[in-house]
């Protein structure tokens, strides 16, 4: 077809892989990606819907492709994700030089539909209520040669009166066992050393088949996958935090000692009212377990700010537990009003000024706790991961970057050494900043790895689909058994 694509991706790590995918089917229908200063046949959104201000993002971006549009008629424009999804034929009635509208339950119609826009030279939307295909049997076009995103769910069964993305990605669906894991020696065949396994909540993970054992399970099957060095996922739910799960992330030397667990409050009437169903006992019991099995474990977590109603004694309690947990980092939000959500119709909806001042004194504080724990770090030794992309100021300071094991960014001086995105570097901490460490001396020893050599000559992974759709009803076939395996 000779035509150019480029995608544009707002939102979380679903929607990164997301794109991936849509990356992979506009390739396998002959469209080739844009260079960086290339103006695109066709640019996709893929959008999301959980913040007010993603809303007026995406449309004002339309608004600044109107000119192009208009002087490139055959120019094509798509809006895919959670926002489409929620605003269907909203977004073409507000930019009718949109011709293509898709939802998160039939990104693969992509391909079809802008065809189909421009034979019939009108917009389409489409936009599905339940899951056509799991995107996990679309093929992929990987972003990176060392690192990969593997889904092992797709959907949520909890009903966070804050959140609407329940209602745009629907019920949890839970992929086989045999598939996420064909998936993943299909990466690391590829020279992938590090994966990332992604479900709105991965520690539900079997809920579809009956196994709530299921996610330990599947973190101790990956770590018997010969040249799979790290293991990381994202995100758990505190009310479904099984100890098997904490025994595999301490007895898999694969899997990584990070923990990323939304807290969300510290006020647990706060937490009632926005329905997460645990209360901060035993979230802190949680981390104490983990810290006990894990010493040098390293716990992120994502915090509201101004939810309806929250007191000045609420908003204290979040501080309290903050100090408690000593999170390595925060992802810190201030509360977003979404239309179609319960907490959106609560009384009390606070006025900005108090909750710019709670979020203030918010970060302050877990910006103090994560320069204190990276002062911990310095004259440790750690391995990087190198990567590409990570050092904004790379060039002028002379170092290169990438992630400790741990998952804490790491800009480190290669002295004598070329180390490629994918290598994998040990070096000592010498330096730390409040969301950064340095590593100023000489690496201490540099491993070359295939990822490093496909990111030297330019080479990323496509992934065809794995696996035929929906899962089966029943249970699936059984995960290898693996040594170590904790039972209840």
């Amino acid at each position: 077809m000779g035509k150019s694509f480029q995608i544009r991706t707002f939102g979380c790590q679903m929607n990164v892989h997301d794109s991936e995918r849509l990356a992979g089917l506009l390739e396998d229908a002959g469209y080739a990606r844009a260079g960086e200063d290339e103006q695109a046949d066709v640019v996709v959104f893929n959008t999301c819907a959980v913040r007010e201000n993603a809303d007026n993002k995406l449309y004002g971006t339309l608004g600044h492709l109107a000119p192009q549009k208009t002087a490139n008629p055959g120019m094509q424009i798509a809006v895919g994700g959670c926002l489409a999804q929620k605003d269907r034929s909203e977004i073409v009635r507000r930019a009718p030089w949109v011709d293509v509208v898709f939802g998160t339950h039939n990104i693969g119609s992509l391909p079809v539909l802008l065809e189909r826009a421009r034979h019939n030279s009108e917009a389409q939307v489409e936009i599905l209520d339940s899951l056509e295909t799991f995107p996990s049997s679309l093929p992929a076009a990987r972003d990176s040669a060392y690192s990969g995103w593997v889904s092992i769910s797709v959907g949520c069964n909890n009903t966070c009166t804050f959140c609407i993305v329940p209602s745009l990605r629907g019920k949890e669906k839970d992929r086989r066992p045999g598939d996420v894991l064909a998936e993943v020696q299909t990466l690391v065949d590829e020279g992938v050393l590090e994966v990332t396994l992604l479900g709105q909540n991965v520690n539900s993970y079997g809920v579809e088949f009956g196994d709530r054992l299921a996610f330990g399970k599947l973190l101790r099957a990956c770590g018997e996958i010969d040249g799979l060095e790290r293991v990381r996922f994202t995100s758990p739910h505190p009310k479904d935090f099984t100890d098997d799960v904490i025994a595999a992330m301490a007895e898999t030397p694969a899997v990584c000692h990070s923990l990323h667990m939304p807290l969300q409050s510290g006020s647990d009437r706060l937490l009632k009212a926005m329905r997460r169903s645990y209360r901060t006992e035993k979230y802190l019991g949680i981390i104490d377990k983990v810290r006990a099995a894990m010493p040098d474990a390293a716990i992120t977590t994502d915090i509201i700010v101004g939810f309806p109603g929250e007191t000045e004694e609420d908003f204290q309690g979040t501080l309290d537990v903050v100090r408690q947990a000593r999170f390595s980092s925060a992802f810190t939000f201030q509360y977003s009003k979404r239309p179609g959500t319960p907490a959106a119709d609560l009384p009390d909806q606070l006025p900005k000024a108090v909750v710019q001042e709670r979020f203030d004194r918010l970060v302050a504080l877990q910006n103090e706790m994560t320069h204190s724990l990276n002062i911990e770090q310095v004259g440790r030794t750690v391995e990087v991961l190198v990567a590409t992309g990570e050092g904004k100021r790379d060039a002028e300071t002379h170092r290169m970057s990438g992630r400790a094991r741990d998952g804490r960014l790491v800009h480190f001086a290669p002295g004598a050494i070329v180390p490629r995105p994918g290598d994998v570097v040990e070096t000592v901490v010498t330096y730390a900043a409040p969301h950064y460490l340095v590593a100023d001396g000489e690496p201490l020893s540099w491993r070359r790895t295939k990822a490093g050599d496909r990111s030297e000559a330019g080479i990323k992974p496509k992934t065809a689909g794995i696996g035929l759709g929906l899962p089966s009803f029943g249970a699936p076939e059984p995960l290898p058994v693996v040594s170590g395996c904790a039972a209840q």
